[in-house]
């Protein structure tokens, strides 16, 4: 079932992200910012546990970001992420927004959606707020992508 996150999701979101964390795959994230940003998160739950998740971050009048996409192993590959994503992708069409990007290391798995690679220095210097907190900063490897809704 796709819904959006609850309060009481927020525990175990915070658990399968930190799955991919404990990997550098994505940041980790807090408790304190899984309250303040619950309302961005997409859910897949399966038979009363969480299964997947993502979240679309509005970063300005024109712009989100959709991040921390992550779906428990043992469900993989059951088209979890699909749905989570475009979840995000028609929230952000609904709202109105232009354009919506990502960081990642799945340039396939977007690209499907219609993303394209886009240098990092195309997005705006707001968009680094996050990245700062990455042990990997400033020499990131994620690939930046980009998203235009029409």
């Amino acid at each position: 079932m796709l819904r959006k996150a609850q309060i009481h999701d927020v525990k175990e979101i915070q658990k399968l992200l930190a799955t991919y964390a404990s990997r550098g795959d994505m940041l980790s994230r807090s408790l304190s910012e899984l309250y303040e940003a619950l309302r961005d998160f997409y859910i897949v739950e399966e038979g009363g546990k969480l299964a997947g998740t993502a979240a679309l971050h509005i970063v300005w009048e024109d712009l989100a970001e959709i991040r921390s996409v992550a779906v428990a192993e043992d469900v993989g590959r059951r088209g979890i992420g699909t749905r989570v994503v475009q979840a995000c992708i028609d929230e952000a069409r609904e709202l109105g927004l232009k354009r919506v990007f990502c960081l990642t290391y799945k340039p396939d798995f977007f690209s499907r959606f219609g993303f394209r690679i886009v240098d990092k220095s195309q997005l705006p210097h707001k968009v680094w707020g996050d990245c700062m907190k990455c042990v990997k900063f400033p020499d990131c490897d994620e690939i930046a992508m980009i998203m235009d809704l029409g």
